[in-house]
């Protein structure tokens, strides 16, 4: 299958693009990666990755098959496009789409005969026929005909080693049949199975779904959290004795709020989107509420557990585990830590911060960096230890012993027995 498309081209080299990029690249093809930043090119260039899934090795191993770059003028000799650009949400939590038109532009400077384009952005319904289909008909060329236009969903779950892109099935929908058979045997190179869907819409939609799925049940089993403190219940607990029921329940568990560039923002997109035909999605809207307010809730159980022990949360020491938005991955994109770190330090709480897989980051005007190290000395200076990502590498009996004062909001403690544990 390799052999139909010689050279393809991925342009966006983040947690989707490049992972996908040196996919390809395992299977013979040759990869022009592109990316704005400068930056990031040139530490690809020079073997270093910056996305978990993607390493050292992997570039070496691939080098002469994948060639980073910030010029899209080598899209000239390549016969597949894929756009995994960003696609965030306004401040008024409305779609945007810039990344996506700025791409797809430049794309347009260099289409030509039998091209096929992927967009695997995550965006509202409707955008690959409405915006990318005009942008690529105005050079005179007819879809179907003379370029091959598709969308098919990500389905990258950073962190996770038992499903990858090889094994997860790809999704795609093309704008005509032809558009999706072309999209299908792109696909087929690296992934086991590929499923065509009736249309580009349909492949639109099935990502929204999948994501607004998950986002839902979270709202849910977060306001089950609450609702278990207020009665003196484990809520681990109680979905684990659930979950042992062998049909019609999927175990979903609670946490200090929803991270990641996906479930956060991809329910919204179809919100939007239905809106535009008068209809309003209740689930969507009330799950968005629950879990956007998951870090008022937990700056307000730190408030209780200092309160317990006669405790301020103005001047207290507060060590945060864990800075990323899900286990084992460096990603901090919407992470509920940060706005948990913001409304803490406008208490006046004393944040101090480790994160394997975070070393710093930027945010709300300030250069946070984490401690090097978790020791016995650190924890014990510490009026309350708060875990909001619990990494792999933590040593839980060591941050256990050593606390006085402990939130746990991911259940990490699991097993441990100790007064000083205190649960979402």
């Amino acid at each position: 299958m390799a052999n139909k498309f010689k050279a393809i081209s991925v342009v966006g080299l983040g947690y989707v693009g490049l992972p996908l990029a040196m996919a390809f690249s395992e299977k013979g093809v040759k990869v022009m990666g592109i990316d704005k930043d400068v930056q990031k090119v040139n530490k690809l260039r020079n073997g270093k990755s910056y996305v978990e899934d993607v390493s050292d090795q992997d570039l070496v191993r691939n080098s002469e098959l994948f060639y980073p770059t910030t010029d899209y003028s080598v899209l000239s000799d390549v016969e597949a496009v894929i756009i995994c650009v960003p696609t965030p949400l306004s401040k008024t939590k409305d779609p945007d789409i810039t990344y996506i038109i700025s791409a797809s532009d430049e794309v347009a400077k260099y289409i030509h005969p039998q091209m096929l384009i992927v967009l695997e952005s995550t965006t509202y319904p409707g955008t690959t026929e409405d915006v990318l289909r005009s942008t690529f008909e105005n050079n005179g060329l007819k879809i179907g005909r003379d370029f091959f236009l598709a969308f098919s969903p990500e389905r990258i779950d950073p962190g996770n080693k038992k499903y990858t892109l090889k094994n997860t099935p790809k999704v795609v929908g093309g704008l005509t049949k032809e558009c999706t058979k072309r999209a299908v045997e792109l696909y087929e190179i690296i992934s086991e199975r590929v499923v065509p869907v009736s249309s580009v819409t349909a492949a639109e939609v099935v990502k929204l779904l999948e994501n607004t799925f998950r986002a839902i049940n979270i709202g849910l089993v977060n306001e089950f959290a609450q609702l278990c403190h207020r009665m003196g219940l484990d809520v681990w607990e109680i979905i684990d004795a659930a979950a042992t029921k062998p049909f019609g329940f999927t175990p979903f568990y609670p946490g200090p709020g929803i991270g990641g560039h996906c479930i956060p923002v991809d329910p919204l997109y179809l919100s939007w989107k239905a809106k535009l035909f008068n209809f309003r999605t209740h689930f969507i809207e009330l799950a968005d509420e629950i879990n956007c307010k998951m870090p008022e809730y937990v700056v307000g159980r730190v408030f209780e557990v200092l309160n317990s022990v006669k405790k301020s949360i103005s001047g207290s020491q507060i060590l945060i585990l864990g800075v990323s938005y899900k286990k084992d991955v460096g990603d901090i994109r919407e992470s509920p830590a940060l706005e948990i770190i913001k409304l803490l330090s406008e208490k006046g709480a004393q944040i101090t911060y480790h994160d394997p897989h975070v070393p710093e980051f930027f945010f709300s005007g300030t250069h946070w960096r984490s401690v090097e190290d978790i020791n016995n000395e650190l924890l014990k200076e510490m009026d309350c230890v708060l875990i909001l990502t619990d990494h792999s590498l933590y040593d839980w009996e060591l941050v256990i012993e050593s606390s006085d004062l402990i939130l746990d909001t991911r259940n990490a403690t699991s097993g441990f027995s100790s007064i000083n544990i205190n649960k979402l």
